[in-house]
Formats: C-alpha cells, sequence, structure tokens
C-alpha cells in the first residue's frame, strides 16, 4: 500500500534535525541585533550631519588632504587634457594637411618631388606663388601651426573655432612613415604622453577599444605600460559607471549627497581605527 504524501503548505519552514529553528525578524529585534546596529551608526551618521557647514559640494579640508595623499590633488596632472584622434582608415596629414620641413622647422620647405610624395601636386608646393591670386598664400598659421591653405582639416577646423579663440590654439607635427590602412602602425602616442606627467582625475587614460592602446592603431612597444593601460569608455554608461553613488544623486542635490559620501568615508575610518587586526602594516 503506497504511503499518502502530505504536502508543505508554501509558508510552512522547512525543518531538519541537525539545524535550530529559522529565526524572524522579531527574534532578532528580541536579541537586540538590529537595535545594537542603529546604536553604533545612526548617531555617528547624523552627527556628521550636524553641522550644516559640513554638506557642501567642495569636499571638507580633511578629505582634500587625504584626496592630495593620493596623487590626484592636481587635475589632469597639471597638464592640457589631451585627445588622439586614431584614424583607422588612414589620413594624409603631413604635406596636404599640415605642413612638413626639414630640419629648420615647418618653413624649411621641402623640394618640389619631396611635397609630391606627400600628396601636393607641383603648383600647390607652399614655396611657390599661388597663380591663381599671385600670392604667396598657401599657408595659413592662424592655430599656431602652418598648415596648407587649401588643408580640409583646416577648413573643419575655422569652421567651428571662433576668431579669438584661434590665438589660444598651438599645434606640432611629427612626421611618421606608415603602412597603409593597417592597424599594425606603431604610432599610438597615449604612453608617450602619459610618460610626460599627463594623467586623469579618474582613470589614466581611456580609449574607445578594448585594447592595449585603447584604439585601432598599436602603441611603440618599448612606451607601453601595463599599469597605465586604457580602460574602454565608448558610450555614457561607461562614464557613470566609473563612479556608482547608486540612487544618491537622484534623491539629494550634489551637495547632500557628497556629504554623505565623505560620511561613509569618515565612518569607515572610525571604524577601521577600533579594529587591531594584529598585524602591522609591513606584514
Amino acid at each position: 500500500m503506497r504511503r499518502k504524501v502530505k504536502n508543505l503548505s508554501p509558508d510552512a519552514p522547512l525543518l531538519h534535525p541537525d539545524h535550530p529553528r529559522p529565526v524572524t525578524r522579531r527574534d532578532f529585534i528580541r536579541q537586540g541585533m538590529l537595535a545594537g546596529l542603529g546604536a553604533v551608526t545612526t548617531p555617528s551618521l547624523f552627527g556628521l550631519f550636524a553641522n550644516p557647514g559640513e554638506a557642501r559640494a567642495a569636499l571638507s579640508p580633511d578629505l582634500e588632504t587625504l584626496k592630495n595623499s593620493c596623487g590626484i590633488d592636481t587635475l589632469g596632472g597639471g597638464k592640457i587634457p589631451f585627445i588622439c584622434f586614431d584614424l583607422a582608415g588612414g589620413a594624409n596629414i603631413a604635406g596636404s594637411n599640415v605642413l612638413a620641413g626639414r630640419q629648420g622647422g615647418q618653413l624649411d620647405f621641402l623640394t618640389t618631388a619631396g611635397y609630391n610624395r606627400l600628396g601636393l601636386p607641383g603648383d600647390m608646393v607652399p614655396s611657390i606663388v599661388n597663380p591663381d591670386t599671385n600670392l604667396n598664400d598657401f599657408i595659413n598659421s592662424e592655430l599656431g601651426l602652418a598648415f596648407h591653405s587649401d588643408s580640409a582639416f583646416l577648413r573643419g577646423i575655422l569652421e567651428k573655432v571662433s576668431v579669438g579663440n584661434r590665438a589660444n590654439i598651438n599645434g606640432a607635427i611629427i612626421p611618421a612613415r606608415s603602412e597603409n590602412d593597417t592597424g599594425n602602425n606603431p604610432h599610438n602616442p597615449m604612453y608617450a604622453i602619459n610618460r610626460c606627467g599627463a594623467d586623469g582625475e579618474l582613470l589614466t587614460l581611456i580609449g574607445s577599444r578594448s585594447s592595449d592602446s585603447g584604439g585601432n592603431s598599436l602603441a611603440p612597444a618599448d612606451q607601453v605600460d601595463p599599469a597605465v593601460r586604457p580602460t574602454k569608455v565608448d558610450r555614457p554608461s561607461d562614464t557613470t559607471g566609473l563612479v556608482d553613488t547608486g540612487k544618491l544623486v537622484g534623491m539629494l542635490d550634489q551637495a547632500d549627497a557628497v556629504a554623505v559620501m565623505e560620511a561613509i568615508q569618515r565612518i569607515s575610518d572610525m571604524k577601521l581605527d577600533s579594529v587591531n587586526t594584529g598585524i602591522s602594516t609591513d606584514q
């Protein structure tokens, strides 16, 4: 005769002979567990907000000192922000866009044959008079860098940059030989720029690809530093994911959100200072 199986209610506890009975939230309250947690954190948290002067968007002096000790006291390492445009399909920069010269600089002109190899026809080399205007107007230096006046790069930049800001722009050209339309050209300058001292506030280097250089082209092998490998950031969610404050910013304004994060830092420090791990700092 088959034994009848009794089905348990969905709300019935699953008992095991080697386990104690399930504990409810009320049991925790009765034993003082939840009340004890509130006694530890609540006065500490709200005590930090007792002074309205501490609830501001700028970091408090003690946290500014902590930030400085982490080596992030200067935005961008004090350097000019740098963006590298990795032209995956290739582009003729030297010659027909930005003028290239010999040892004397951009205006130490190449020969006509030299400019021909860079894509400039003989009647448009910068060293001659423009046959259409009878002027030597193949050179434009408005951006602090000598462009060919017929440069498509120059036209695009001048279309967007105001006349007043053009005087604040400077530049340089570093000619380099590369293969055609390939990602094997070791010309990516990101690591070299970092070696010169450039640094980010949240990340040292970022790129648009998950590659060692952060882009399509390769970085020179002797410049690659695995410690500062670019982090891929190619969409807004990648940026917001770098610093996740949960729903703080949605629930509070910026000043209060900063104050809450400061409180978390101070509480963490207080708790860690009260812990004795028995391990010295040099172990």
